[in-house]
């Protein structure tokens, strides 16, 4: 089952931006969500859609940050939505286990984030949707994309973190989960 245009815009329709750069980006992913062919598909060659997960501990009292292999940065985990995916949620869902090896559940069923960025070793936009999900279990990199995933507490992800548009994110799961 593929992922449809209209759970795309439907999620977008919902999302009510933080701040005059994510309402920014929102136009950019609207006008994407209905002129790309695919919105979904990594085929698309000047932009298409991602999935990934702010990751929050039981307790509410740390996230959880992969280091990147091929910027050498950390991030939240996520990645591209495969043709298997069913949902847009279940893609951050896979996305998270299959970079950290953890047990992850959603914490709702809305967008908590998005992110328009680009990707300089693919020369093309990511538009990427951010859900909060809760993770438990023990916490190992298995991607190859990933050379490590720890848990932090929020100020010291908030310390490793330079990018406004994720430490905006890490802000907005904080909150919710306080």
């Amino acid at each position: 089952m593929t992922i449809g245009r209209d759970e795309l815009e439907a999620l977008l329709a919902a999302h009510e931006p933080a701040d005059e750069e994510e309402a920014r980006d929102l136009g950019t992913m609207r006008d994407y969500a209905s002129s790309l062919a695919n919105p979904c598909s990594r085929d698309q060659p000047e932009a298409h859609f991602t999935a990934s997960a702010i990751v929050v501990d039981v307790p509410g009292t740390h996230t959880l940050l992969v280091h990147h292999a091929k910027s050498g940065l950390w991030f939240q985990p996520g990645g591209h939505i495969e043709p298997g995916d069913a949902r847009l949620a279940l893609a951050a869902l896979r996305e998270a286990s299959e970079e950290t090896g953890l047990d992850v559940r959603p914490l709702g069923d809305r967008l908590l984030d998005i992110d328009v960025h680009w990707i300089d070793w693919d020369r093309h936009y990511h538009l990427d949707l951010r859900f909060l999900v809760v993770g438990s279990g023990t916490v190992a990199a298995q991607a190859a994309e990933v050379r490590a995933a720890e848990w932090l507490s929020w100020d010291d992800a908030f310390a490793r973190i330079e990018e406004p548009a994720l430490r905006r994110a890490l802000a907005k799961a904080r909150a919710a989960v306080s």
